[in-house]
């Protein structure tokens, strides 16, 4: 499959209203439903252009927005320089492969960035495996969406996750309290004109201290 090309976009990806909505509304909700501390420090996996790091970033010790768009990355650095933030880091990743320290994170946060990957047990094995000892995984995704959500499904390998299925697959990981809830919901024009709800579920589960 041909993968999106995210560097083109970037540029005029906040322009969209209903995109920066659907963030915000899923922040307010991850704010609601996680409990954050200053001494927490946060991976924000797929971060685009930091819509998310920047609504976590008032609520820890500090954030890395990780992304494997360099051009989404560079708005994220003119949010934080515009806004002189101290705790939040920039890092690039390569999509071959990531460099990222294993238990560091406290949180660990991927905000519709899992219908962009093809294998997701292996995907989040890895990102369960930088958590600290009981630090958490927490995963913002589209409900079944019969491929109706994006105008353009390049680059998109699910169309939506089933609630059960995805606590399944962390149950296997071996992620304790597991909690499913509604995160979001979005309503957009499909491709014949009318306008749909499409629902956002966040999934959290913990890793067991050692």
């Amino acid at each position: 499959m041909v993968q999106r090309d995210f560097n083109k976009e970037a540029a005029t990806w906040d322009d969209n209203p209903g995109r920066v909505k659907a963030a915000n509304d899923i922040a307010d909700t991850l704010l609601k439903e996680v409990r954050l501390t200053p001494e927490m420090d946060v991976l924000d996996f797929g971060c685009g252009t930091g819509l998310i790091t920047m609504r976590l970033s008032p609520f820890v010790l500090s954030v890395t927005g990780a992304d494997s768009s360099t051009r989404m990355l560079d708005m994220l650095r003119a949010k934080i320089d515009k806004g002189h933030i101290r705790n939040v880091e920039v890092r690039h990743l390569d999509p071959e492969g990531w460099d990222l320290p294993g238990n560091r994170y406290d949180l660990v946060v991927a905000v519709m960035t899992l219908h962009h990957v093809e294998k997701i047990e292996p995907f989040l094995e890895r990102l369960s495996g930088v958590l600290a000892p009981g630090g958490c995984l927490c995963v913002a995704e589209l409900d079944p969406d019969d491929g109706q959500f994006h105008d353009d499904n390049t680059g998109v390998f699910h169309f939506g996750f089933d609630r059960e299925a995805l606590r399944a697959v962390f149950s296997r990981l071996e992620l304790s309290d597991i909690r499913i809830f509604t995160a979001a919901e979005i309503v957009k024009p499909v491709q014949d004109g009318a306008l749909r709800a499409f629902t956002v579920f966040g999934a959290t589960g913990c890793k067991r201290k050692e």
